[in-house]
């Protein structure tokens, strides 16, 4: 199964290198800004930002006076790109928390190792 479908489609070419993300409104229009964590020197740029205008939708308030009220609802693209963002940083903040737990248990196997020897090293000074 394909991964980041929206994202692809929306031109995003490396969605492992989004850091953050940041949405806001303007008017009726959604604005996702993607924020991207570059290497130095790269010429790629730091952040993006996409429009997505808001889905008009005519709704029926009263059935008796056939009266209407205009809604205005999220986009679903714009919907389904948060899904696959919010996917990518969770993924990577897993990967991260999993780093951290492997360089405790290490740094926790030095120590039992450098005291093992240790005390072997003790032993064969008892023994001569």
């Amino acid at each position: 199964m394909k991964r980041n479908i929206t994202l692809t489609e929306m031109g995003v070419t490396n969605p492992d290198d989004i850091a953050r993300y940041t949405i806001y409104t303007v008017h009726d229009t959604d604005m996702l800004r993607i924020i991207y964590a570059r290497k130095k020197g790269s010429l790629l740029p730091v952040s993006k930002t996409y429009k997505f205008p808001r889905v008009k939708k005519s709704v029926m308030v009263d059935s008796g006076t056939r009266q209407t009220q205009v809604l205005f609802e999220r986009n679903p693209i714009f919907e389904s790109a948060l899904t696959e963002i919010e996917a990518i940083l969770e993924m990577q903040k897993n990967k991260d928390d999993l780093n951290q737990v492997l360089a405790d248990e290490i740094l926790q196997l030095e120590a039992e190792m450098t005291s093992r020897i240790d005390y072997i090293k003790s032993l064969v000074e008892k023994a001569k």
